[in-house]
């Protein structure tokens, strides 16, 4: 059972309110770089799961976190898999999971300020599997195995840009600076009496104005890597954003997007949450 984050850009393990940084408690046989602790993630997570409460010597200090995968060479994200939402926007539930990209440059940490682009943005809170192995064709009922962690994710979106153009341009509306923040923490699925059913909650300035358990997934986070492994392999530190429940902004009436001054938070049990404060930008 491991909580894996990244404070002041170096990888610790959580407990708490306590921190063990990795490399130090470790005496150097371990990197600092959590991209590269997810490279050989049985043998980091072994060595996490027996660390003695001693090692625990960091304050925790929330707004230092960063990305606790920073830098992920793909990010999956998937359209519609809450059977609410997909009736929100006016759609069937998909028979295949509907995926786009969100490109890695809008990767984020758990606590920022993201400035607003020209547009209408909306929020979507998202469970975010982490690929903690290569995985290639893999199936389903392994495909847990192939799991690093789960984490927090906001799959902000500027609904302009991304439903520009016939087809969509649905990547480019979600990868804005500051548009895929992710943590606290990478929670090792075993944290969790049922990884399959979590609560899952956004608030927009206190008020709640998302929320499920993520067992109402059409297509669950097993099925969902079992798919996109029958196509490409997934590589470590890959992020999988599996899609959001009803609730978005443009769904609304009249719609409500974000606006300078708003505060959203996103939560799901077991792993914590994010908080993004939002700014005017250049009009």
């Amino acid at each position: 059972m491991v909580r894996l984050a990244a404070l002041d850009g170096r990888a610790v393990v959580v407990s708490g309110d306590r921190a063990a940084d990795v490399a130090t408690a470790s005496q150097g046989l371990l990197p600092s770089d959590p991209m590269a602790l997810l490279e050989d993630w049985s043998r980091t997570s072994a060595w996490a799961a027996e660390l003695p409460d001693s090692a625990y010597d960091l304050t925790l200090d929330v707004t230092a976190l960063g990305a606790p995968v920073p830098r992920p060479r793909q990010v999956f994200a998937v359209a519609l898999n809450y059977p609410p939402h997909a009736a929100e926007a006016g759609y069937t539930p998909p028979k295949e999971p509907l995926v786009f990209t969100k490109f890695p440059s809008c990767v984020g940490g758990p606590h920022t300020t993201v400035s607003l682009p020209p547009g209408k943005v909306d929020w979507e809170v998202e469970l975010v599997a982490v690929i903690g192995r290569e995985t290639y064709r893999v199936s389903e009922d392994r495909a847990w195995d192939s799991v690093a962690g789960l984490t927090v994710g906001q799959d902000l979106s500027e609904r302009v840009s991304q439903l520009q153009g016939r087809p969509a341009q649905f990547s480019l509306g979600k990868s804005f600076p500051g548009f895929g923040p992710i943590g606290p923490a990478l929670v090792t699925p075993d944290e969790f009496e049922d990884p399959d059913d979590l609560e899952i909650t956004g608030l927009l300035n206190g008020q709640p104005v998302q929320h499920d358990r993520t067992k109402s997934m059409i297509f669950p986070v097993p099925e969902l890597i079992a798919r996109l492994s029958a196509v490409l392999p997934l590589l470590p530190g890959d992020l999988v954003f599996t899609g959001t429940p009803a609730g978005v902004g443009n769904r609304m009436n009249p719609p409500r997007y974000l606006a300078e001054g708003d505060e959203l938070v996103s939560r799901i049990e077991g792993i914590g949450e994010i908080r993004q404060h939002f700014t005017a930008g250049h009009r």
